[in-house]
């Protein structure tokens, strides 16, 4: 019962967070892939670097043991068709599947349009699983399960890569905003789609 309420109120606050960001917003997803708004990849780039690092430091002093962390399989073909196709739906429909959620509280009659076709697709792909199960195993790498391992390298070197890398992003990022008229503002979002033009 516990981890049915905890995950409701993490899952609230998220989805508060995303709309306050603008992120229940087509406008402002789909801004991506004209490079005129990086929100979206520096949340998500944000979110992987300091999940890496505050592991690795709640290991440092003791706190948790990532050996006892479940690392699920690398399928990279699997990885890099689902990326693919959830990359093309998010690009037409201008939603992936937490914020046409997050849309639909927000009142955008899209984002529950999306998210109908998002459960279709859903019910498909379950009843066709058997048929297709090869395509989500495709590409198994079984050398290492973390990219330390993977690499050669220890967690340090590969956080510190990790945090140089975001940084450039960020920068390159900002500066193609500013070149293409980005980004959308959270009032903007909330709103209609508003095209810049420089």
């Amino acid at each position: 019962m516990n981890s049915i309420i905890s995950g409701l109120l993490l899952g609230g606050a998220f989805g508060f967070v995303l709309e306050r960001a603008g992120f229940g917003s087509p406008c402002k997803l789909t801004a991506q892939f004209r490079l005129s708004d990086w929100s979206v990849f520096k949340v998500m780039f944000t979110a992987i670097v300091v999940t890496s690092v505050g592991i690795m430091l709640l290991e440092a002093v003791g706190y948790i043991d990532s050996a006892n962390l479940f690392v699920p399989p690398a399928f990279l073909g699997a990885a890099a068709l689902g990326g693919a196709l959830v990359g093309a739906g998010f690009a037409l429909g201008g939603y992936c599947p937490g914020t046409s959620v997050v849309g639909l509280v927000s009142g955008r009659i899209d984002a529950g349009i999306f998210l109908i076709g998002l459960l279709i697709g859903t019910w498909l792909f379950a009843d066709l699983f058997t048929s297709i199960e090869f395509l989500t195993s495709a590409g198994e790498y079984v050398k290492a399960t973390t990219l330390p391992e993977a690499l050669q390298l220890s967690a340090v070197v590969i956080n510190f890569i990790m945090i140089a890398a975001a940084l450039m992003i960020f920068v390159l990022g900002s500066w193609l905003e500013k070149k293409f008229g980005g980004p959308i503002t959270a009032v903007e979002a909330m709103n209609a789609c508003t095209v810049k033009h420089s």
